[in-house]
């Protein structure tokens, strides 16, 4: 016996979403033998791009029964049968939700008519209940009103039922461990399977085959999967939007982030939250001004020459010259951490010996700048972190050149290198960030024995 079934909802999300109407259809493979449909009084707002959708009002649902008024015709209706919805995990889900907020336990098997219908109806453009009923002249009156979805869904459910090798398609789906209960009714189980269970990078596309999401896993498999079972809000709409998912290898957890952090700059993707704003470098360098005074200073990246450093902000860049004021006895208002004053008053700081007073030697001062510049210079290293390839015989690098990430490349076991500066001929080259930074600095503190300094530039042949 199956219960075929359709809500509709306030909109608010999932865990926020509240039924409006209910219409349940018993069905017992070739006719409807009970039928269970009500307006449902959600007790919140409904919005007004809702009631132009479903056509339902506040004024409608005023007077109708709340959710705890009609769960237990709910519960009875549906016990014992299978729950048939086209997205079924949507209205699942929802009903699942509410009750749990009342204290009562659903828990029902799920077949998904969209997911059904690609299986046994392969072949047409779109998969939702509109087009599909359309394509296959099935009646459907009352577009988004609980009834008229149901009972559409109901005559699909009918026809699928006879669709050829229905049998054991039904029997694979209804299996629980088949997952396709699970997986998002627009996402093909081929596309899952594919998956490797190996450390990498996965993207989640949608229907016109955009990345909407960027993640990394060391078992991308298992990831993926654990998407599916997240029922937050954020983690549903993404699985409804789902109609493929791609993957690079990585290797390792390393190169997963690394990669992670790449493709969601350059994709920009719709659910991913994190590290989609794009951080400004600024660049802190030296310069002499017409009295022959060194000054330090910082400006965007582009815009300072010669720049010793790069930073990630205004905030960081004074912050560090705060620093190199204090060591170095320099004068704020030369490192232009003070402007439009005639001599120094820092808060913070009291390290200058009187350049700006005209007390202290020109030339004494340029030295102690000098050596804050070597100072910053020297902390600039060139070293590589290995790890593994994609497969035994591959060897995975990433580059760090003067502190910045230069990338990452893979070489192959019948590659042999013979100087540093033949990583360049493997490298995938990628932007240093704050992100990258981040991710560097972390994997070194936790793995000081995979890291192999190289002889910089600046340090001389």
């Amino acid at each position: 016996m199956y219960s075929i079934v359709d809500i509709e909802t306030t909109g608010n999300g999932i865990k926020g979403n509240k039924i409006t109407e209910i219409s349940i259809f018993i069905f017992d493979g070739h006719e409807i033998v009970d039928e269970f449909t009500s307006l449902v009084n959600p007790q919140s707002e409904i919005p007004y791009f809702i009631t132009r959708l479903t056509g339902i009002d506040n004024d409608m649902v005023r007077d109708a029964p709340t959710l705890d008024e009609i769960a237990e015709d709910i519960l009875k209706i549906t016990e014992n049968t299978i729950f048939v919805a086209h997205s079924v995990n949507f209205d699942y889900n929802v009903i699942k939700n509410e009750l749990k907020l009342l204290g009562l336990d659903f828990i029902r098997k799920k077949l998904c008519t969209v997911r059904l219908s690609r299986k046994l109806l392969p072949g047409y453009h779109s998969y939702s209940l509109g087009k599909l009923c359309s394509s296959l002249n099935i009646p459907l009156t009352d577009r988004h009103r609980a009834r008229g979805d149901a009972h559409a869904t109901t005559l699909l459910f009918k026809k699928l039922l006879r669709a050829d090798g229905a049998a054991q398609v039904f029997k694979t789906f209804l299996n629980a461990r088949s997952q396709e209960a699970t997986l998002p009714s627009a996402l093909p189980k081929e596309a899952f399977e594919k998956l490797p269970t190996a450390p990498g990078v996965y993207y989640f596309k949608n229907g016109k085959g955009k990345i909407i999401y960027v993640g990394k896993a060391i078992n991308i498999k298992k990831r993926v999967l654990s998407h599916f079972y997240d029922k937050s809000s954020k983690e549903i709409a993404l699985c409804q939007a789902t109609a493929d998912i791609d993957f690079e290898l990585s290797g390792s957890e390393l190169l997963a982030l690394l990669m992670e952090s790449e493709a969601i700059k350059h994709h920009y993707p719709e659910f991913n939250r994190a590290q989609k704003r794009k951080i400004q470098p600024y660049g802190i360098f030296s310069y002499e001004d017409r009295n022959g005074i060194m000054h330090l200073a910082f400006n965007k990246l582009k815009m300072a020459p010669n720049s010793v450093l790069t930073l990630y902000g205004p905030t960081d860049c004074r912050l560090f010259i705060e620093e190199i004021c204090k060591s170095f006895r320099l004068c704020p208002k030369y490192c232009h951490l003070q402007e439009n004053v005639k001599s120094c008053n820092h808060y913070r700081l009291e390290s200058c010996d009187g350049i700006c007073r005209e007390e202290e030697d020109i030339a004494l001062y340029n030295e102690k700048v000098q050596l804050a510049l070597h100072h910053i210079k020297a902390q600039k290293e060139d070293f590589v972190i290995k790890e593994k390839g994609r497969n035994p015989e591959e060897q995975a690098f990433v580059l760090v050149k003067n502190s910045t990430y230069m990338g990452y490349g893979f070489i192959g076991g019948e590659e042999t290198i013979t100087a540093d500066h033949e990583l360049e001929t493997f490298l995938v080259q990628q932007n240093n960030t704050l992100e990258t930074e981040s991710i560097i600095k972390s994997y070194i503190s936790k793995n000081p024995g995979k890291i192999m300094v190289l002889k910089s530039e600046h340090q001389g042949s």
